[in-house]
């Protein structure tokens, strides 16, 4: 087997993955090329800021550059291991739009020489490495798993612990060939503490997406849980919570929608491959999708139960989880879509988002929530976990507070005047407070 110790890296794509992959292997002592079509992205990363926000990442990157183990630019360089990791978004039909990673893969090609191993990070679906890439690699002119060896070790984690569960998460490497798998495993062994699996590439294709449609489908089963458990004076929370006291049941919880890069988009991908043998999963992306909306209703039916026709909305939260600043596939800007199609006037802010990204965004809580009839927390930040009522000011009258994400502590806001309501809450309905 070729080694990939010390090799020189280049990696495409300088975003959520490819930035601190890179960032990481830098800080491991491997000499690495990051390369990004964004000229902003690459200036600013170039002179050490950051164009996203990630737990650790400003000091990895400062170190890394500082060192001279990391160099960026918009053009690919010859480098002995290829490493991409590009958007792959679906198309508004729901179909997959592999195009980033053709392109990423075909701009790599002049740059390629014998023995390089070229690695696919971004989540696909399966046939991908196959279909997309390895026709385009074989216009190189080396010989597959002979000179070129190629391989998908697709991410695994999460915004917010990134680096975290690079180290410390098992990976799955699948290679065109056994060879292009064992030099994946040993270049990832670089710094991977958890144990590396080794498949074939379409099978490594498929776990990955396997695994976000397993969490897209379990919050499809509590959306309807919740949706049934208001109906039923149920706090679905609470029944949740106990239900998962049970050693084989892991129920995942309800929200106004499901967002980001992987678990809003993925399982299309197995509707796409398969259409006539994925009705859950089309059924639960449906439903999940389904949610901005249920909440929107729910919105407006609580300001018409307390006599408010039309009403002004503040929004908190636009990334679509707790304490990041990704907006990608994002539920939050759903909700505002639908509560406007309801004729609500919204406001929203984020405080992780700094620059204003969305036409609703103000730029301090304050300003959002002045002369708000209604608050719908949509994102769990931090922040507004710990928010203390009794501070809040919302001008001259007390709004209704609306928590999809059970973040809020009800008897607290209450207690500061408040009417509080929860998503799937159907046990405590505020009636007292009417």
């Amino acid at each position: 087997m070729k080694s990939t110790i010390n090799k020189n890296i280049c990696v495409i794509g300088l975003g959520y993955i490819g930035l601190p992959t890179a960032v990481m292997f830098a800080n491991s002592g491997v000499r690495v090329h990051g390369m990004d079509v964004n000229e902003k992205a690459v200036n600013m990363i170039a002179n050490k800021q950051l164009h996203i926000e990630e737990n650790g990442l400003q000091e990895r990157l400062e170190e890394a550059i500082d060192k001279g183990y990391f160099t960026v630019s918009t053009q690919p360089v010859e480098a002995d291991v290829y490493i991409v990791a590009v958007p792959s978004p679906i198309n508004p039909d729901n179909t997959a739009n592999l195009e980033y990673i053709r392109k990423a893969t075909a701009s790599i090609v002049p740059y390629l020489k014998k023995g390089a191993l070229v690695i696919l990070e971004s989540t696909v679906p399966p046939k991908t490495v196959e279909n997309v890439m390895l026709p385009e690699l074989r216009k190189s002119n080396l010989e597959l798993g002979v000179d070129l060896f190629v391989s998908h070790s697709p991410e695994r984690v999460i915004p917010g612990k990134i680096f975290e569960e690079l180290i410390n998460n098992d990976r799955i490497v699948g290679g065109i060939t056994p060879e292009s798998a064992e030099m994946t495993k040993e270049l990832y062994q670089t710094f991977v503490q958890g144990e590396i699996h080794l498949t074939d590439a379409t099978t490594a294709e498929l776990v990955k997406v396997m695994e976000n449609t397993y969490r897209d489908v379990n919050i499809a089963f509590a959306n309807e849980l919740a949706k049934i458990a208001e109906t039923i004076d149920v706090d679905i929370w609470e029944a949740i919570r106990f239900a998962n006291f049970h050693p084989r049941v892991n129920i995942h919880t309800p929200g106004p929608g499901v967002g980001g890069h992987c678990i809003a988009v993925d399982p299309w991908f197995l509707v796409e491959l398969s259409p006539e043998n994925s009705d859950i999963i089309k059924k639960s992306r449906l439903t999940n999708n389904g949610m901005p909306k249920f909440t929107a209703q729910k919105a407006k039916a609580l300001l018409e139960q307390h006599g408010i026709q039309g009403g002004n909305v503040a929004v908190l939260g636009l990334a679509f989880k707790a304490d990041v600043d990704d907006l990608r596939e994002s539920p939050s800007t759903e909700v505002i879509k639908e509560l406007q199609n309801l004729n609500l006037q919204v406001t929203s802010f984020d405080p992780h988002i700094k620059e204003l990204q969305h036409p609703t965004q103000r730029a301090s809580l304050g300003e959002a929530l002045q002369d708000v009839d209604l608050i719908i927390l949509t994102t769990d930040h931090t922040e507004f976990k710990n928010l203390n009522p009794e501070t809040v000011n919302t001008g001259d009258t007390k709004p209704l507070v609306l928590d999809t994400k059970n973040a809020l502590n009800r008897d607290k806001w209450e207690q500061a005047g408040f009417r509080f309501f929860k998503l799937g809450d159907g046990k405590n309905k505020g009636l007292s407070s009417i």
